[in-house]
């Protein structure tokens, strides 16, 4: 009797669901998933390496090129991971800046990743909506930083720039006309601090809209429930961090766990899921949308009440004014010596983790005196989750391994390094 052997396919790296650079190997039994070898590299950005050929601050812009939907918060851990080491003080407006852009951040790292797991899945309409409140939260993106995407907003010691005092307006052209124009600036009229409360206030609204359209769906709940469940202890030995690990039911958030900047004064709780499955950790981070939602209207409510500094005065570490630079020798000589020769931090190492959209995403610094770091060493959020795809996939057919993929919620960026 001839033997019957599993067979091998090429998942990706050009199936839209495999996201342009993610290539799976999968043996397959029949239709059955048997093993899945994700192959990385393919968008190896060489982060780590590059970091240690340029100046402390010119390694920014890259954190934002790691995971490029949630930029600013892997700026944050880099920044935090500088902080230690130099042990300098942030103000606090500036903290409370970090706190809010984070949290917009993971609205739009989830806008993101819900809209297109459902389109991956065979839900149309649920990216037109979602990316429709991304257009909002990019132009607070573009006014704080002048980038709709790659920011570079933090920086060693606070913000780049206060927030604006006015936002961005249309102007009437040949495809919008008064009356549009009229309506698109309803909500531009006055500061950032406005339109983005004028957000909040609509949000929880738009959320109820998605759970409309998607949350008692038949085909999403046949394509999501009892698929790639992984249960608590296993999520644990598997290193899950962020909504995949809360999924699995462990209440595990280092913004409570172990908070840093001002989220200890932050009201917000932690979303938890009981099955572990595709369809819980949907339902974790579309009630994150809500929590962010609570904890940025607490920052704006703070910002408004409290003006102050954005940046450390260290001019070691932080430009002087504008002002103070045009006007005196020795703020010039400071302003010129940070921008060319950059900021020496001590030796020493450092470890800095923030509780990033998806999951926890730490910066190992070490320092040897110098304007450049020895050697950066980052924890992607992503890796042990993509390494957890054989365990996820096994067993479950292959139109299922497109839905776990976009539960895992991956940016190769990040993954790759």
């Amino acid at each position: 009797m001839a033997e019957i052997k599993n067979y091998t396919l090429n998942f990706g790296p050009q199936h839209p669901a495999a996201h342009g650079v993610l290539r799976l190997i999968l043996e397959l039994d029949g239709e059955v998933v048997v093993r899945a070898d994700p192959h990385i590299g393919l968008l190896h950005r060489g982060t780590e390496k590059l970091a240690e050929t340029r100046t402390w601050l010119q390694t920014v812009p890259y954190m934002d090129r790691l995971d490029y939907v949630s930029m600013m918060c892997n700026e944050h851990a880099y920044c935090l991971a500088i902080e230690k080491l130099l042990g300098l003080q942030v103000p606090i407006r500036a903290q409370y800046i970090r706190v809010m852009m984070d949290e917009v951040t993971r609205i739009l790292n989830h806008l993101l990743n819900i809209g297109t797991h459902a389109l991956d899945i065979g839900a149309m309409t649920m990216v037109l909506y979602t990316f429709r409140e991304r257009e909002d939260l990019m132009d607070v993106y573009e006014a704080v930083s002048g980038a709709r995407l790659h920011a570079a907003y933090y920086r060693p010691g606070g913000v780049y720039r206060d927030l604006p005092e006015r936002m961005p307006q249309y102007q009437v052209n040949r495809f919008k006309d008064a009356a549009t124009v009229k309506r698109l600036n309803a909500a531009r009229e006055g500061s950032l601090l406005d339109f983005i409360e004028n957000f909040t206030s609509r949000f929880p609204a738009l959320v109820a809209e998605y759970h409309t359209l998607l949350t008692e769906n038949r085909i999403w709940k046949q394509r999501t429930v009892g698929v790639g469940v992984v249960p608590p202890e296993q999520a644990l030995q598997l290193g899950f961090t962020g909504p995949m690990l809360r999924g699995s039911g462990i209440a595990w958030d280092l913004r409570k766990k172990q908070p840093y900047e001002v989220y200890d004064r932050m009201d917000f709780d932690i979303p938890i899921g009981t099955n572990g499955d595709c369809y819980d950790r949907y339902l974790v981070r579309m009630e994150e949308f809500l929590q962010s939602n609570r904890i940025i209207k607490q920052c704006v409510e703070w910002l408004r009440k409290n003006p102050g500094p954005v940046i450390s005065d260290d001019h070691k570490v932080a430009p002087p004014s504008r002002e103070a630079m045009k006007g005196n020798m020795e703020e010039l000589i400071h302003h010129f010596k940070l921008f060319t020769e950059g900021m020496y931090v001590p030796p020493g190492e450092a470890y800095a983790a923030i509780e990033h959209p998806k999951g926890e995403f730490g910066v190992w610094a070490v320092s040897d005196g110098a304007n450049k770091p020895y050697r950066i060493k980052l924890r992607s959020p992503g890796f042990p989750h993509l390494a957890a795809l054989t365990e996820m996939c096994k067993g479950h057919m292959i139109a299922d391994v497109t839905a776990i993929i976009g539960t895992i919620d991956l940016v190769l960026g990040d993954t790759d390094r």
